[in-house]
Parts: structure tokens; C-alpha cells; sequence
């Protein structure tokens, strides 16, 4: 009887492992099976559906990581000198976000241009739209006629920050630069040709490479697809067949852009460096701890923290001993980074953010991601029935106001591909003004500011140090440029927003609700 129950219980035991190990087995392949339905992912006879969870998400070259989280925007301006109050305390919450190291440098902008000049031999205009305007040098009462020809292009300033760029020509190189990147990295894994065999190919593609044409499959053919193309694994594809990469891959970039003003200001602070324990333990006037403009440290005692100018008719400072080294602007990597590692987030040149400037904009703002200036577009669709985006001479999608606030259905999308441009459904795409009585008709007459009035922030080489207060604001046309004015670009970060794992506690990983019931049925807690 006792050896009967003693093997009754054995067996039993066995089972209960046996079950124990088959869950936590299905526990460790739940990467490559639906939780909710049990299919198997990647497979081909069952539908092919491709879901990868070995995605590690990076920044873009060029880029820095900004972890996220609550400020009091205006929170670090001491003084109104001007009295405009158009920056009054609030606090906001910025997503994590990926940011410039450097200023766009000269020598970043004439790859544009070389690249421009080579894509498009014929098109004068496309170049002569992307130049810079170098007359910003010139000024009645001083002798700047040199930089007019030698600062975009002589060597010895490479480094330099670009100036004399618009607000729409930095939103240009930032849809350039995202085409560039990820162009870059298809070629580098093999799924387009290699820049060798296109180079050396009879037949190059009539368009240049675009991201969101390649996604919607309308770049491919021979000449465009590499050797090592991801696998297909749809049913019905046949052996060894080869698809396009996809968003879902997890390989291509977002795009760059222009940060907002909220995460040009946050990023600026860099608080990230005077915080601990989740609280905030000295606030900051510039990107830079103290109340100064000089280092205080020992073995750089008294150097100036930024290039910018200290009283009226001083850029450097004195002869044998100059203060901040540049009488223009200086290199891009010159001074300390802050605690972000982010270089010149105040002084050199004044920085384009994406926001059109509103005097109040502290009034109407909402507090996850602060932003004014939206214009919703769509890609434009050529066929519609078939998906196929319309492309304009330079092989990029061609955007038209948005028709609708949600997802149309099926019968509004196939009117709305037939319908003129300027058929509208009464929504208001364009939301600049949203909230506010500008009345455009009036700029120039009794006000200076309308829809095409973007921020900059920063402060410049020729200007006071007030102005590298990260809360300062001004405005300027989109359209317009000036010798003081450069920018930087950002990029949107996905998944999680936390970044600094390592200085504070926190939960398992990697612990699924459904891991947890089962082991807790098992009894292993």
C-alpha cells in the first residue's frame, strides 16, 4: 500500500514537471508565438506573418539620446529685460527624444548641395533653393564682404555652423537627411544594390531614394534590389523569394525634424545632471550650473562658457588673451557640452525650432508635448484602389491637406483620390492660429506676427547673454534668414521612454502577465 502510493505520488510529480516544463518552454518562445492565439509567428504555411521582437532601437548617426520628463518651461528666465512675458511658467511633460550633438556645420550642408548638384544635374532651381544665403554678411557699416564668398565654402570653415538658412530650408535638409540615412542603411544590409553597383550600373534609378515610396513598394526593380533582401514569407511566394524591408522590420530610422520649442528648451537645461532621486536639486539660469558666464573651475578660471558677445563692441575679448576665441561663430564642437553631451546649446547661433511664435502661447498649450504649428497633410494617391502614392519630379510623395480628423472609409477614401485638391469636409487642417484672433491681413501694418512666424532660441555670437537663457525666446519669418541664425535636427524616439536604468530601482524585465499566472499556478512563487 505505502510503495502503491509512494508511486502513485511519484508519477504524479513527474506529470506536474512535465506540465511545469512545457509552460515554461512555451514561456521562453512566446517571441515567436501569439499570446492570444497560439499561432506561430514567421511561419509560411500559415500566413506568413513577420513579428520581430530583436529590435534594438538607436539613435541616427549624429544623434544623442534626451530622456524625457516634466519641466516648468520659462521656469529658468530670471528676468524680462524685455518685457514681452511671452514665456510664463508652466509645467509640461517632453517625451524622450533623440537630439543633435553639434549644429549642422557647414561641411553637412555642402554634402546637400553636392548631393543635390549630382541627383539632379539639369535642375538649376532645386540647387539654387537649397543655397544659403551668404548676403546675410553684409551690413552697411561693416567690412563682412569676405564672408560673403568663404564661409559656406573655404575649408577653414568646415566645422562652422551653417548660417543664412531659412526655417523652410531646414525643414528641407531634415527630409533630405531622413532619406540619406536610411538609403544608407537598406545599402549597408544589402536589401538595396551597393553604392559600387549603382555607380557602375548602365540604368540608374530614374528617381532617388525615398522612405516612404520604398515602404509603399514603389521602389524596386533591377538595379534597385540587393542580394539580401529580407526573405518572404507570405504563402504562395515562391522559394528563395525576396520582399522589401518594412517599418515592422524595425531597421529604418524615423524621421529628422526640427525639435520643438518645449524639447529644444529642455534639452538645453540638460537637468538631467542635477537630478536625483527623481527630484530636481538646483535649478540652472543657462546649459550650465551657476549664475555666471565664466568657468569657475580651476585650470579654466574665467573662460567664457559660450561664444556670444559681452558688452557692445567686444567679440573676443582682448589680444594674447582672448575670452571666447571667435569674433564670428566658432567650431560646432567648441565648449563644454552639457550633461545631455549636447555642444553650443547656447550662443554661436540661434537655433530654428519647429513652433510658430505666438506671444501667449503660454495660455493655450497642452502639457504632454507642447507644440504650435500644426499643418495635418496626406500623401497625395495616385491610385487609390491600388495604394499608389503620387510622386512629385524629385520621387517624393506629394502631401495635400488632410480631408477628415479620422480614417475615412473605404468609399470616402476612393471619392476623396477623385475629388479636386481643394475639396474639403469643413475640417481645418491647417491649426497654426488655433485658439487665438491673429488676423493675418494685418502683418506689416499693426502687427509682426502671423502663421509664417517660427522661434528661435539660443542666443548667437552677436548677441548679449541673456539671450542664452534656454527660456528666451524670439521670431522670425520662416522664409527669412540671418548671419546669427543656424539649427540642429531631432528625432522622435520609440518604445520605452526610459533611459537611465542603472540609477534607480526598479521591477523585473521581461515579466509577462501570462509568465506570472502561470508560474504562480505552478507554485514556483
Amino acid at each position: 500500500m505505502y510503495r502503491m502510493k509512494t508511486t502513485t505520488t511519484y508519477f504524479s510529480y513527474c506529470l506536474v514537471l512535465l506540465c511545469c516544463g512545457a509552460l515554461l518552454s512555451s514561456c521562453r518562445n512566446r517571441s515567436g508565438v501569439s499570446s492570444k492565439t497560439g499561432v506561430a509567428y514567421n511561419d509560411p504555411y500559415n500566413g506568413g506573418l513577420q513579428i520581430n521582437r530583436k529590435v534594438k532601437e538607436g539613435p541616427g548617426p549624429g544623434l544623442v539620446v534626451i530622456e524625457g520628463g516634466t519641466f516648468v518651461m520659462g521656469g529658468s528666465l530670471n528676468e524680462d529685460i524685455t518685457y514681452a512675458h511671452d514665456n510664463l511658467k508652466r509645467r509640461v511633460t517632453v517625451a524622450s527624444f533623440y537630439m543633435d550633438e553639434t549644429e549642422v556645420s557647414n561641411a553637412d550642408w555642402l554634402e546637400y548641395l553636392q548631393w543635390i548638384r549630382q541627383s539632379f544635374p539639369d535642375d538649376k532651381e532645386a540647387y539654387y533653393n537649397a543655397l544659403p544665403d551668404t548676403l546675410v554678411w553684409r551690413q552697411p557699416l561693416s567690412y563682412n564682404e569676405p564672408y560673403v564668398d568663404l564661409y559656406l565654402r573655404h575649408p577653414a570653415y568646415q566645422d562652422y555652423p551653417v548660417v543664412g538658412v531659412t526655417w523652410e530650408q531646414a525643414n528641407g535638409y531634415c527630409v533630405w537627411r531622413t532619406d540619406r540615412v536610411n538609403e544608407h542603411i537598406l545599402r549597408q544590409r544589402g536589401a538595396l544594390v551597393d553604392y559600387r553597383q549603382l555607380a557602375e550600373a548602365q540604368a540608374r534609378p530614374n528617381e532617388p531614394f525615398n522612405t516612404d515610396i520604398y515602404l509603399n513598394g514603389q521602389y524596386r526593380g533591377e538595379g534597385i534590389d540587393g542580394e539580401r533582401m529580407p526573405e518572404d514569407n507570405r504563402p504562395g511566394a515562391e522559394d528563395g523569394a525576396r520582399r522589401p524591408v518594412r517599418m515592422e522590420d524595425g531597421v529604418l530610422k524615423q524621421p529628422y525634424r526640427l525639435p520643438t520649442e518645449a524639447e529644444w528648451e529642455y534639452a538645453a537645461l540638460g537637468l538631467v545632471g542635477n537630478t536625483e532621486f527623481g527630484n530636481i536639486e538646483t535649478s540652472r539660469v543657462y546649459p550650465w550650473n551657476g549664475l555666471g558666464v565664466r568657468s569657475g573651475k580651476r585650470r579654466t578660471q574665467g573662460l567664457m562658457m559660450a561664444n556670444f558677445k559681452p558688452t557692445s563692441g567686444d567679440n573676443m575679448g582682448v589680444a594674447g588673451y582672448l575670452n571666447d576665441a571667435g569674433d564670428i561663430t566658432v567650431p560646432v564642437t567648441n565648449y563644454l557640452p552639457n550633461d545631455y553631451g549636447l555642444y553650443n546649446m547656447a550662443g554661436n547661433v540661434n537655433e530654428w525650432v519647429s513652433d510658430v511664435y505666438r506671444q501667449l502661447s503660454f495660455e493655450d498649450f497642452e502639457d504632454f508635448n507642447p507644440f504650435r504649428g500644426n499643418v495635418y497633410l496626406d500623401k497625395q494617391y495616385e491610385d487609390a484602389e491600388e495604394g499608389v502614392i503620387a510622386k512629385d519630379k524629385y520621387g517624393r510623395p506629394i502631401r495635400v491637406p488632410a480631408k477628415s480628423p479620422r480614417k475615412q472609409t473605404w468609399e470616402e477614401l476612393q471619392a476623396a483620390s477623385t475629388a479636386p485638391d481643394s475639396a474639403q469636409t469643413g475640417f481645418d487642417h491647417d491649426v497654426r492660429g488655433h485658439a487665438d484672433e491673429t488676423n493675418n491681413e494685418l502683418y506689416g501694418v499693426t502687427s509682426l506676427i502671423n502663421d509664417k512666424s517660427r522661434v528661435y532660441k539660443g542666443g548667437s555670437w552677436n548677441d548679449r547673454a541673456y539671450w542664452l537663457n534656454p527660456a528666451t525666446r524670439r521670431f522670425m519669418q520662416q522664409d527669412e534668414s540671418s548671419a546669427m541664425t543656424g539649427f540642429r535636427c531631432a528625432m522622435t524616439l520609440v518604445g520605452s521612454p526610459e533611459v537611465y536604468t542603472k540609477t534607480k530601482p526598479s521591477f523585473p524585465a521581461n515579466r509577462t502577465r501570462s509568465q506570472g499566472n502561470n508560474k504562480k499556478i505552478l507554485g514556483i512563487f
